[in-house]
């Protein structure tokens, strides 16, 4: 019997490459692949890439340059480049660095079996179409291996909406969501392998319309209540979310469905209708905070996250204010915030750019800000009662880390809790970035 080969997978980005990564492992599996933490002993390399940060694709020239050595010591090792870089740049990447065998992009992953035998014969393999098969039907079926008490599962892809900053539309194609029964099969597959909390992906994942058994689409809330009735599957999250996406049911369901999660990420970008208009985000300042008041009177304990872009093109002293005075408002329990940088081909792109040391500065002090108002709530769960989902050991003798409903983490020191259970806590101390408990009776 011959040896199985070893795939090693570098993931960049967000939490659907991260999925898309698993299943890209799940599709070699079925080629005789097994993978490896190590580069040095793969007989494939597979960077998942991401295009939203600056600078993505030098980034990774960069990461493939350091794998010249490998190549040139084992000729055999075929190297590939996946994801969202891959979509945009795909003959690009052939052209500049050689030692590339194959480049697919996000939605033709299904088909890396294929590219890897052309690559095998010595030929460069290139997959960057939209095609129109249904690669999460194609991959329909898991190996039964045994997984963590965490899954994420993409139900949505693409978008529709065109931000002005945004590549997602050029990589990922328009908005599409898998049919109701097939992420209900995945779901329950997930928990017959010991998965107890699950994250639904999407780019905008509340523009989720799949098509449900009755032959209508379904929204997310009618989703989020049919995998309610999974046995065995304790949480449901979702993310990334867009508030001209967030519907009553949505929002009602928060407040009324035990199994979902009182955390909500809800970008809003900026606090300046200008800019928003700008950006082309189709809401306002003032509809936004109208929409945290509907979702909070659902669901008053909820813990609202959110993204912030500084320094968009033509931003001003002022508009930056109006983005400070929104996160006063809103009062986040978590933010992610970031300066600014052009995509190519993107329309914010051509316009006037905001100084970087300009820039800069503002990054500093909205995230001195945003700083401030998440050590606030984490201290605010001290002496709170919460529910933990526990992962892993911690660092010292006998601790258990989990997460707990509102995505904090959470370490307790009891022997007798194991990975994969629920229990509730009380929150005893606050720390730098995570919160210590001890384990009520049960």
């Amino acid at each position: 019997m011959s040896e199985a080969k070893k795939l090693y997978i570098k993931t960049y980005g967000c939490q659907m490459n991260v999925y898309d990564s698993e299943r890209m492992a799940e599709a070699m599996g079925g080629a005789g692949y097994v993978k490896t933490d190590s580069p040095d002993d793969a007989d494939m390399i597979l960077l998942n890439t991401c295009h939203i940060r600056e600078k993505a694709a030098e980034k990774v020239y960069s990461e493939l340059g350091r794998f010249k050595g490998l190549k040139d010591a084992r000729p055999d090792l075929k190297i590939g480049v996946a994801g969202c870089v891959a979509q945009a740049e795909g003959e690009e990447i052939m052209r500049r660095q050689p030692l590339v065998d194959l480049v697919v992009g996000p939605q033709s992953y299904h088909r890396l079996p294929e590219l890897e035998a052309k690559a095998r014969t010595g030929k460069k393999a290139l997959d960057t179409d939209f095609p129109l098969e249904d690669k999460f039907d194609t991959l329909r079926h898991r190996p039964k291996a045994k997984r963590g008490p965490t899954a994420f599962l993409t139900v949505q892809e693409g978008c529709d909406k065109f931000c002005a900053f945004c590549v997602v539309p050029y990589t990922r194609g328009a908005e599409f969501s898998r049919p109701v029964d097939r992420v209900i099969e995945e779901a329950r597959d997930l928990v017959d392998r010991g998965v107890r909390e699950i994250t639904l992906l999407g780019q905008n994942v509340n523009a989720y319309h799949g098509q449900g058994p009755d032959g209508r689409d379904w929204s997310l809330a009618d989703l989020v209540w049919a995998l309610d009735e999974v046995d065995g599957l304790e949480r449901i999250r979702f993310t990334t979310s867009h508030p001209n996406d967030m519907d009553d049911a949505l929002i009602a369901a928060h407040g009324d469905c035990a199994k979902l999660m009182p955390y909500l990420h809800l970008p809003v970008q900026s606090g300046s209708d200008r800019i928003l208009k700008r950006m082309n985000r189709s809401h306002t300042a003032e509809s936004y905070l109208r929409l945290i008041e509907k979702i909070r009177a659902a669901r008053p304990d909820i813990l609202m996250s959110g993204d912030f872009i500084v320094g968009f093109p033509e931003e001003t002293e002022q508009d930056f204010q109006d983005t400070l005075d929104l996160i006063e408002a809103v009062n986040y329990g978590y933010a992610f915030s970031f300066k600014y940088s052009t995509r190519p081909g993107t329309p914010a792109a051509e316009r006037d750019q905001v100084d970087e040391d300009v820039k800069s500065e503002r990054l500093q002090r909205l995230q001195a800000l945003l700083t401030r108002q998440q050590r606030a709530a984490q201290d605010a769960m001290v002496g709170r009662e919460v529910g933990v989902l526990f992962e892993k050991a911690g660092r010292l003798p006998g601790q258990m880390v989990g997460k707990s409903d509102y995505l904090h983490a959470v370490h307790v020191t009891d022997p007798t809790i194991e990975p994969g259970q629920l229990a509730r806590v009380e929150i005893v101390e606050s720390g730098s970035n995570s919160l210590a408990g001890r384990c009520l009776p049960r």
